[in-house]
């Protein structure tokens, strides 16, 4: 049973638990553990926390190779049909979230759609299993709260890589970690049983959709930690100004132009010499 915004205290605390977990995994990660660093860790000015990132990146990496990444591949053997109604249903329940986000952003088109394309999802399309909505033409958006503090002009901060979580930013942590849990439908089921298995299905669902990411970021990348970094700043920013962000200036772009043709000051007039006295005069 979903409850309403009206909840009680003690139920809506609950999404605190999930930073709680976090922080206290954080905690652990810093106390021991050392990953190799590169010579230049910490020297990227988006990324000064790094030596720090790279061993949660460490345990993450570890984590998902014994837990995660086996059971989204235990995930894949489900029918195609069946995982297809599974996601349809995960992503409806952060239906009003994406409304607000959208709301918030100044979009009040696209939260209209967002708003009709829940409640169509989840009355005709069973629970959001099925998904209606878009062959009615109610298109499809991806809007958190880290979005909405980017586009209301919140710089992203240091890069940060989360417990169990991933890659993030002190921006999107805030946003994500600190409100989404408030948005999402998902926090506000009455039995911790079935909410905590919805979430951990939505997490090994989600990993299972990135399984070929993963091959071909292994077949690619020298620096795993690196290629996933530059890769999430770059969708973050891209999400943020909805596909279209503006060029970033590179600082090694304004040193490498050459520098402007000095111009040639400009040479007085030649004196006129003066002239002989005429004679007879």
């Amino acid at each position: 049973m979903v409850r309403g915004l009206g909840a009680s205290a003690s139920s809506t605390a609950r999404p605190g638990r999930w930073r709680r977990l976090a922080g206290a995994a954080l905690l652990v990660l810093l106390a021991g553990g050392c990953a190799t660093l590169p010579p230049n860790a910490g020297q990227d000015p988006r990324d000064p926390w790094e030596k720090v990132n790279r061993n949660v990146f460490e345990f993450n990496e570890g984590f998902d190779e014994a837990i995660l990444k086996p059971a989204a591949e235990l995930w894949l053997q489900l029918p195609a049909g069946l995982r297809e109604c599974f996601s349809n249903a995960f992503f409806n329940l952060r239906g009003p979230s994406i409304a607000i986000n959208n709301t918030l952003q100044g979009k009040p088109e696209a939260a209209v759609s967002d708003v009709g394309r829940f409640v169509v999802n989840t009355i005709w399309g069973l629970g959001g299993c099925f998904d209606p909505a878009s062959d009615l033409g109610l298109e499809r958006h991806e809007e958190d709260f880290g979005q909405t503090l980017g586009v209301w002009g919140f710089e992203p901060g240091p890069f940060l890589v989360i417990p169990f979580l991933g890659p993030s930013n002190v921006r999107d942590a805030v946003g994500i970690l600190g409100v989404e849990p408030f948005l999402d439908l998902n926090f506000y089921i009455d039995e911790p049983a079935l909410e905590y298995s919805i979430f951990a299905l939505r997490i090994v669902n989600a990993r299972a959709e990135l399984l070929q990411t993963g091959r071909l970021i292994d077949a690619a990348a020298l620096d795993r930690y690196s290629f996933i970094r530059d890769a999430f700043l770059q969708r973050r920013r891209s999400l943020i100004y909805d596909g279209n962000p503006p060029r970033e200036i590179d600082p090694e772009d304004i040193l490498d132009e050459p520098a402007p043709a000095a111009v040639p000051a400009a040479r007085p007039p030649a004196a006129t010499p003066p002239r002989p006295a005429e004679p007879g005069k």
